[in-house]
């Protein structure tokens, strides 16, 4: 019995894994739409998409299967509440990219309001995130995940700088004011996405150790 519940332990949280691993797919895709104006590869972002969503309703499912079935206890029953709970958080993640590149496709009609450096960088950064942190993940590592979570404070100061940015063109002319308020939606989708994997690393201490932050 101890053997099927690891087994299938370890299928639920592989297949966690690999739906994080999507969303992380589809960062540098979105980043090559709205970077280098490439609009044709919105499709495969949206495609991308689809197979997360997919993967969390499978995912979900079988967690309630392992709980009814095994009705585990301790750090296994930890594991199942940190693979649910952060459904949902890599879903939207997953979501935020589409805003993104959706976004991204649209402000390809038209010339660049600027080079898009802080947004560029807060991509780099994301995707950094989520190979840290499906790495702690997959570890048990607390230490990586708490890095993790360092990193969004950058993502979160980038974000900052942009909307101050894009306010300042605004106020120097108001031709600006539609192409910025896209880019400052973009700069929030990407925030939004760091919140996200924010939220799974701060489950991660709990999961290994039973003990949540004092």
């Amino acid at each position: 019995m101890r053997e099927a519940l690891e087994t299938d332990l370890r299928t639920v949280l592989n297949g966690a894994l690999n739906m994080l691993g999507t969303v992380e797919r589809m960062l540098p895709i979105a980043g090559e739409v709205l970077l280098h104006a490439r609009p044709e590869r919105l499709d495969e972002v949206r495609a991308l998409d689809r197979e997360v969503d997919a993967l969390e309703q499978r995912i979900e499912a079988e967690c309630l299967r392992i709980i009814a079935l095994h009705q585990p206890v301790a750090r296994d029953l930890r594991l199942v509440a940190l693979i649910l709970k952060s459904l949902s958080d890599i879903e939207r993640m997953g979501d935020y990219a589409v805003h993104v590149a959706e976004d991204g496709a649209e402000l390809a009609q038209q010339p660049a309001l600027k080079r898009y450096v802080n947004l560029a960088r807060m991509l780099e950064r994301l995707s950094e995130m989520s190979q840290n942190l499906r790495t702690a993940i997959a570890d048990r590592d607390v230490t990586r995940a708490e890095v993790t979570l360092g990193m969004d404070d950058e993502v979160d100061d980038l974000y900052e700088q942009t909307q101050r940015e894009l306010v300042t063109y605004m106020l120097e002319d108001p031709r600006h004011i539609s192409k910025a308020l896209t880019l400052m939606r973009v700069g929030r989708s990407l925030e939004r996405i760091g919140d996200h994997m924010e939220n799974v690393a701060e489950r991660v201490r709990y999961w290994v150790t039973g003990q949540r932050e004092g």
